[in-house]
């Protein structure tokens, strides 16, 4: 059985208007095609959905049981058709955790405000947790902390974000000037391998100091702060996420003579992938 829509709106239509003829105008068709789709139609269903009475059409009860059913469906076909007109799908962004974590709430905050209703899924993990997403197409764009590696994934500058070297106001090192040689004796509290953060580190800081004591590895940067504010090493983390412990006075900045720290936070997706309008416009309100 091969039931079309137009089949069906061509029934709702001659049923509603009584005649072949008139629904013909209505659906901008010829009189024989509107005849020539009500008789497929019910050739396939293998009944008469309407009586005929000299040039008359009356409908009998199998039009009227189908009348209902194919009223529900064309309806439903046209909330799916005017869903994709306004494409509101549901946006699905995965990001790593310095950007979901202290970023890109203030950005979902300001697309909400303006698209209250419209779906947006975030998960959040580390920076190869991200890219392994994009990659799967589990997501449709991720935003990591360092660059990305993976042949089928497309990278795209985003943001610059600094990264601070701090430590607990009471540590040792602020009672007398600090040194490469002093800061490298510390022992660092980091990020997991695989977060964005960590590879720059490694990269950026850790290159320049005469060696490396690895104190522990977090797998968030809260947990990080937490071990720094209590005197258990020193980090280097996103000046946005220690913001307000800076402000506060809990963690304080350790300033050395090196190049300011920063680093390029990168926007992904699947070279495969298409970026639709919802996603186009999610991401005008994201460039913070």
């Amino acid at each position: 059985m091969h039931v079309t829509l137009r089949q069906l709106e061509v029934f709702t239509e001659v049923l509603k208007s009584g005649s072949t003829t008139q629904a013909s105008l209505v659906l901008s068709l010829s009189q024989s095609a509107v005849s020539a789709a009500l008789t497929d139609l019910e050739g396939h269903l293998g009944v008469q959905l309407f009586d005929r009475v000299g040039k008359r059409l009356v409908v009998n009860e199998h039009g009227r049981l189908l009348y209902s059913r194919a009223l529900a469906l064309l309806e439903e076909v046209s909330e799916i058709e005017q869903l994709f007109k306004e494409d509101n799908g549901a946006i699905r962004v995965c990001a790593s955790s310095t950007i979901g974590n202290y970023i890109l709430p203030e950005a979902i905050a300001r697309y909400r405000q303006d698209h209250p209703d419209l779906p947006l899924e975030m998960t959040v993990g580390n920076s190869q947790d991200v890219v392994n997403a994009v990659a799967d197409f589990r997501v449709d764009i991720g935003l990591i902390e360092g660059p990305c590696h993976h042949a089928d994934i497309i990278a795209e500058p985003w943001l610059e974000d600094e990264l601070v070297i701090f430590a607990a106001p009471s540590s040792s090192l602020f009672q007398e000037p600090i040194t490469p040689e002093k800061l490298a004796a510390m022992p660092w509290i980091l990020r997991e391998n695989g977060s964005g953060t960590r590879e720059i580190v490694d990269f950026l800081l850790l290159s320049h100091l005469p060696q490396f004591r690895l104190g522990m590895e977090l797998g968030n940067s809260e947990a990080i702060k937490h071990a720094v504010r209590h005197g258990l090493g020193v980090s280097c983390l996103s000046r946005r996420v220690i913001a307000e412990q800076l402000e506060s006075g809990t963690l304080r900045e350790i300033s050395l003579p090196l190049p300011r720290l920063t680093r390029t936070l990168w926007r992904i997706h699947h070279r495969q992938k298409h970026l639709s309008r919802a996603l186009e416009r999610f991401l005008q309100y994201s460039e913070i």
